[in-house]
């Protein structure tokens, strides 16, 4: 397998972001990414204007956040050429999709692409310019959950008594993902296959300081090194080839549908070389796949590049954790299994699912 880094939920001048990509794109190069997945609201203009493309040797891919008339259930979409319905200006000044978010759902996946709900679980109530944006439609449809999002954690966890605190260290203040999304996950995969993503909602915020001058909250820079999103392929990328573009973006985002992929913490150190696997009579399976245990036991796996808990989990529930930069399990149970990798009282690493059927 080949093994790509990358940030998921990116916002530009495009919509409510303060970045050109030209600017993110080299703020990528400059962390060490190999992709990033821009995701400006209710718009695809970037594509129009040749911005889906190898920029400072970053794979530079276009989707679009698109959200319903009460400006909920956001869902990051990617691999479509068009933005799926009719919109209109909400109180706010933003847009609003005039579909239902299970019909937005639906046309996008009939139309070849992939999406993710962002943000589901969000809570917040303490800042009224920044309400919370949960997802409260019904559908199935859906590819995959965005399991950790760094500025709705970074804004729920807020208080006055530690407001400077996190504007100070907008890394330190990221711990894991929410449970109520963890469970919401968990649920739905032991229906179906759900991937999981993490994704850093970039804006690039700017505040004005006393009047006198403005300064910029969370530079791209900076979320770059919190939550990222790792895939795995089976076939190498050519690296700033114009002439394979396509192929290789389909190599990202089918490596995303099917699970192929892990969230990372960088703040918590590189994640690089983590792996979680399943052996059974010769045959091995990676995240995202089923593997069928034909009444014997399954070998789970699981490498991390250091010392760390790790937890392994069955269908929700923890039912195991060792110390250590290895570890392995002999299971029996049906159902879909996962990894968490954890520091101290902090979330580092968490897997995809492996589906265990008869």
């Amino acid at each position: 397998m080949y093994e790509y880094v990358g940030a998921i939920h990116i916002h530009s001048v495009y919509s409510d972001g303060t970045g050109r990509i030209e600017e993110i794109a080299k703020a990528a190069y400059d962390s060490d990414l190999d992709f990033i997945m821009m995701t400006d609201h209710n718009t695809l203009k970037p594509i129009q204007d040749g911005y889906e493309k190898w920029m400072n040797n970053v794979m530079v891919i276009i989707g679009y956040e698109v959200n319903d008339m009460n400006n909920k259930n956001h869902y990051l979409a990617f691999g479509i050429d068009e933005v799926i319905g009719t919109y209109q200006v909400l109180d706010g000044g933003e847009l609003g999709c005039k579909l239902t978010a299970k019909e937005y759902v639906k046309q996008i996946k009939d139309k070849g692409g992939i999406g993710f709900l962002a943000h589901p679980d969000e809570e917040r109530m303490h800042l009224k310019q920044h309400p919370s944006y949960p997802w409260i439609d019904d559908t199935e449809d859906y590819t995959g959950i965005e399991i950790w999002n760094h500025m709705s954690e970074w804004i729920e966890g807020m208080n006055e008594n530690n407001k400077l605190d996190r504007f100070l260290h907008p890394l330190k203040s990221i711990t894991a993902p929410s449970k109520k999304t963890l469970t919401r996950w968990d649920k739905a995969a032991m229906n179906r296959h759900v991937t999981g993503i993490g994704g850093v909602d970039a804006h690039a915020l700017k505040q004005n300081i006393m009047g006198f001058f403005e300064v910029e909250i969370f530079a791209y820079k900076v979320l770059f090194k919190s939550i990222r999103t790792h895939v795995l392929t089976d076939k190498p990328i050519s690296i700033n080839n114009k002439k394979t573009f396509e192929s290789d973006k389909k190599l990202i985002l089918e490596a995303l549908k099917n699970g192929k992929c892990f969230a990372a913490n960088y703040y918590y150190g590189n994640a690089k070389g983590f792996r979680f696997y399943a052996e059974f009579r010769g045959i091995t399976c990676n995240t995202g796949d089923s593997i069928s245990s034909q009444g014997g036991n399954v070998l789970l796996r699981a490498l991390v590049p250091k010392e760390c808990k790790i937890k392994l989990i069955h269908n929700g529930i923890t039912i195991d954790e060792k110390d250590g930069m290895n570890a392995a399990w002999d299971v029996k149970e049906h159902g879909v299994y996962r990894v968490e990798c954890w520091l101290g009282s902090s979330g580092w690493i968490f897997s995809n699912h492996i589906r265990i059927v008869n």
